[in-house]
């Protein structure tokens, strides 16, 4: 049986070390290493080699786990457990120097999420939860807002696939502009979901991300007494491109907003 408050201790750990290795290369960067993966969804070296120290480090603490990672450095080929790692994400956060951008480690058992860490490389906080622990950051307790939808600050983050969700993008800012406290755009769903779960974001929602996106930062808001769900509002989401995270005050108006778009 896996002790998994001692196993996110040490995965936090994981997540730290990484994060100063980003940050020390963020100083001397240099723009002509940064590749495209696609229009406007870029990686570098650093994603690269953050997730080769990730794999390696989480090896040593669960030595027959899969993995789900951004840069396929490793694979899952039906283990029981698998890690499910983002070694950057906010990459285009990053190589403009603009923050937040952040280190992402879930860890799934089928469709299950056991625990999640979540290190703002930035500030150096970070964001950690297990199953049935509460949510956390830097050792103290976090939870949700109680704000409702007038007082809300919501979060509606633009994919790269801008094509298809362009007219969603336009509904959603239609529905909740003069509506809402305000909106904000963060680049980084690790971070956007953890401000959820410490009740500075009240929602937030993005589709076409992948689950290293999203899956560390899913546990921590609900284990902060919020909820996750996809566009159709389905708590099973853990497969799927879209999500929708909020203080559950909001969660409805937000699922209402995306409903036939």
């Amino acid at each position: 049986m896996i002790n998994l408050e001692l196993l996110t201790i040490d995965v936090c750990a994981v997540a730290r070390r990484v994060a100063e290795y980003i940050r020390n290369e963020r100083r001397n960067f240099n723009q002509n290493c940064v590749e495209h993966k696609q229009a406007h969804d870029y990686v570098s070296y650093v994603d690269k080699q953050s997730e080769e120290k990730i794999v390696a480090q989480l090896r040593q603490l669960l030595p027959d786990a899969g993995f789900i990672t951004e840069e396929k450095s490793a694979t899952y080929q039906g283990e029981d457990y698998c890690w499910v790692v983002d070694p950057l994400d906010g990459t285009t956060n990053f190589i403009h120097a603009y923050p937040p951008y952040a280190v992402s480690i879930a860890l799934i058992s089928g469709k299950e999420i056991l625990l999640g860490v979540v290190c703002d490389v930035s500030t150096a906080s970070c964001y950690y939860a297990w199953k049935g622990g509460g949510a956390w950051m830097n050792g103290n307790r976090i939870h949700v807002s109680d704000r409702q939808l007038d007082d809300a600050l919501l979060c509606l983050q633009l994919p790269y696939n801008n094509e298809a969700y362009n007219p969603v993008a336009k509904h959603l800012i239609d529905t909740f502009y003069g509506r809402v406290a305000s909106i904000r755009m963060i680049g980084s769903a690790a971070i956007a979901l953890c401000l959820v779960a410490q009740g500075c974001l009240d929602g937030y929602m993005e589709k076409y991300i992948g689950q290293w996106d999203y899956m560390a930062g899913a546990i921590i808001v609900n284990e902060a007494g919020g909820r996750v769900s996809n566009y159709a509002g389905s708590t099973d989401f853990t497969e799927g491109n879209d999500v929708v995270a909020t203080n559950r005050l909001v969660h409805d108006d937000m699922l209402k907003a995306v409903a036939g778009v």
